[in-house]
């Protein structure tokens, strides 16, 4: 009997000291779990404010890249754009006709001819009769003096202004740019001129611009100082091709295109004449191959050995 209380002691000790210690191990693990609770939902909004921080970060590089080199121009299908593609030539026509009534004030197209249009726009008939219209300073006479004559063939388009001063003057400072091989000159070219003389609006609100200049998101800056030129029937097509402020900017960009790069036509016709002579050099290379290597690759040789 002694013994047997000594062990109900032993045992209602043992059950005493768990039932104290499980209230503190829930204690403990309720503690823990409300930590690991709080630690996950730091690290979610860390996680969070990093990428808010980032994408903060990214609109005010793509805005400060914007401002510095103008907003990114779309990709138009110009036609001349293909592998075996040409120019149009009534488009670069007309195309002339925009830069000679609304650019030719300002813009000088120093590397073109009037025998250049020769036909690529113009019979030599048209292009004779205006270069004709146009006086030239030349000379010196027999006499030392300089004297002037109508316009030939030969002849450069007329610039605008006698020197970079004089235009720079004309212009309240900015200095209009040579168009001989502006699609050229330009990033991303043709669709950065279109873009440009299409792109003209109202500025946003929160920007100012200073007088004189006006805003245009495609330029670098987003402030011009050339205005609006492309506007609704500006000129009357010959052709009578509704003058639209889309198909005189689609027109002249043509006209710019072929200006910068004359020689693309036949460098086209070349290649594909080229890749002709190749594939039928590549054909009898191939028979040549074929008929007489042929023999002699798949020969077998026996060499018999006399003891």
């Amino acid at each position: 009997m002694v013994g047997g209380g000594f062990i109900q002691q032993i045992l209602r000790r043992k059950l005493h000291s768990q039932s104290l210690a499980t209230p503190v191990l829930s204690l403990f693990a309720s503690k823990k779990v409300h930590e690991d609770a709080a630690s996950s939902g730091v690290r979610a909004l860390a996680v969070l404010g990093a990428g808010v921080t980032g994408l903060l970060s990214f609109s005010t590089v793509a805005s400060a890249d914007e401002a510095e080199h103008g907003l990114a121009c779309p990709d138009y299908p110009w036609p001349h754009d293909g592998i075996l593609s040409s120019y149009d030539h009534a488009s670069i026509r007309r195309g002339h006709q925009v830069y000679q009534q609304v650019c030719a004030s300002c813009h000088s197209m120093s590397l073109i001819s009037y025998r250049d249009l020769v036909g690529v726009a113009y019979t030599e008939e048209e292009a004779k009769a205006m270069a004709a219209e146009i006086e030239v300073v030349d000379g010196p006479n027999d006499e030392g003096e300089m004297f002037t004559r109508p316009g030939k063939l030969s002849d450069r388009l007329p610039q605008p202004y006698a020197n970079e001063s004089a235009a720079r003057f004309a212009n309240g400072g900015a200095y209009p740019p040579d168009l001989s091989l502006i699609t050229k000159a330009r990033h991303n070219g043709q669709n950065y001129v279109f873009a440009l003389l299409t792109g003209y609006r109202d500025p946003p609100a929160g920007i100012s611009i200073r007088e004189g200049l006006h805003y245009n998101p495609y330029f670098p800056g987003g402030a011009i100082a050339m205005p609006k030129m492309l506007n609704d029937e500006a000129v009357e097509y010959e052709d009578g091709v509704p003058a639209t402020e889309a198909q005189m900017g689609k027109d002249v960009v043509s006209f710019l295109s072929w200006a910068a790069e004359p020689e693309m036509e036949e460098r086209k016709l070349m290649g594909f004449k080229w890749i002709f002579l190749l594939s039928l050099a590549l054909l009898q290379a191939a028979y040549y191959r074929r008929l007489k290597w042929s023999v002699l690759k798949s020969r077998k040789l026996v060499l018999d050995v006399v003891n």
